[in-house]
């Protein structure tokens, strides 16, 4: 289902003052698709164009931002202020008027990090909470919560649907699988005697129908936390730092299929590119972007891009992959078909999530 929403301003406290955030360019000159790039050590938001490579604004988020999303519509920006499980805000941003919104206080939801845009709502991971939440932009509330009973629920996937949610719990070394199911009908209570030639009451209208969320915990490696769904739907590959395995999980049947012993220490970020062809890996300790081929699930090749690197993001209208070297402070610009670094990009100290912004 396409979902059209609309943007809403929103209400709380802003955790950093706007001033001495220069802008270096306007609203007007913004391209259709733009590339958001956090900076940690700044506490910024680079607002790239992905033709020329060059940032056209940079502007302020809360204290240790570690994961960014757009709404569909890429007219805001949402960033999660992590602060290991310690801080309660998600930061707004307008990207058309380039400038910072107030913030999302998420209360007790501690330690926001996982994010993801479906159904005109951002869906977020509460480490601290062991929970994953929904914020609903056109309320300015937080309007559902599921717990996992997992440590460091951390990062997330929402189908398309909103019917499946997929998370990796990094220190209890699993992933949980979400599931809405709809519960029986409440009828009589057991034993109740029937009526004589009485008629089977009609089910339930499906408006009126009692929906519930089913939990799977699937163990994987140790550490486990970057991971992606393949783009069809069928397979779940989720890097363990702690262990450098590789686990593949077979979504059908809600098992591990495959546990690749990949030596990947540090692990931190796994992306499927998006003709589903090939697997891409980052390491917060090594230079190299580690390369898998789906098929066969081994590795394909290493591409040097630094001493190490966090957020992925693949292109598919340009086939680039863009990769965040936090210890290098630059992004790093991949391009798919040769499998060679092509450029760089600094959008300040220490950069991690990325998101594209699309202008509807």
């Amino acid at each position: 289902m396409r979902y059209k929403c609309v943007s809403w301003l929103l209400s709380g406290t802003l955790l950093v003052p706007l001033m001495g955030i220069a802008q270096t360019a306007t609203a007007q000159s913004a391209p259709r698709r733009t590339l958001l790039a956090l900076s940690k050590r700044n506490h910024t938001l680079a607002i790239v164009d992905p033709a020329t490579l060059q940032v056209m604004a940079r502007l302020p988020v809360g204290p240790d931002p570690h994961e960014v999303i757009a709404s569909s519509d890429g007219t805001k920006a949402y960033v999660s202020i992590y602060g290991f499980g310690r801080y309660h805000a998600l930061s707004v941003l307008d990207l058309v008027a380039q400038k910072a919104l107030p913030d999302i206080d998420t209360g007790a939801l501690t330690g926001p990090h996982g994010l993801a845009f479906v159904g005109c709502k951002v869906w977020f991971t509460a480490e601290g909470a062991k929970a994953i939440a929904r914020f609903d932009p056109a309320t300015s509330t937080i309007d559902w919560i599921m717990g996992t009973g997992q440590n460091r629920t951390h990062m997330l996937y929402v189908t398309a649907g909103e019917k499946e949610i997929y998370t990796t719990n990094v220190s209890s070394g699993t992933v949980s699988i979400l599931e809405e199911v709809a519960l029986p009908p409440m009828g009589p209570p057991p034993g109740t005697p029937s009526q004589p030639g009485a008629q089977a009451p009609a089910p339930p209208p499906a408006a009126s129908r009692r929906m519930d969320w089913s939990e799977t915990v699937i163990p994987v490696g140790k550490g486990d936390e970057g991971f992606d769904v393949s783009p069809d739907g069928h397979e779940l590959w989720t890097a363990n730092a702690q262990d450098g395995s590789l686990s593949i999980i077979d979504l059908a049947s809600r098992k591990v299929a495959a546990t690749v012993d990949a030596k990947i220490f540090a692990s931190n970020r796994l992306k499927f590119t998006p003709d589903s062809k090939l697997v891409l890996i980052t390491s917060l300790r090594d230079g190299n972007l580690f390369i898998y081929d789906a098929a066969s699930r081994q590795e394909f090749k290493r591409v040097p891009i630094g001493h190490g690197a966090a957020g992925i993001l693949t292109d598919p209208v340009s086939a680039r992959a863009f990769v965040a070297c936090t210890p290098d402070n630059y992004v790093t610009v991949v391009d798919l078909k040769t499998l060679e670094t092509i450029g760089h990009i600094d959008v300040g100290g220490e950069p991690d999530g990325l998101a594209w912004a699309v202008r509807q």
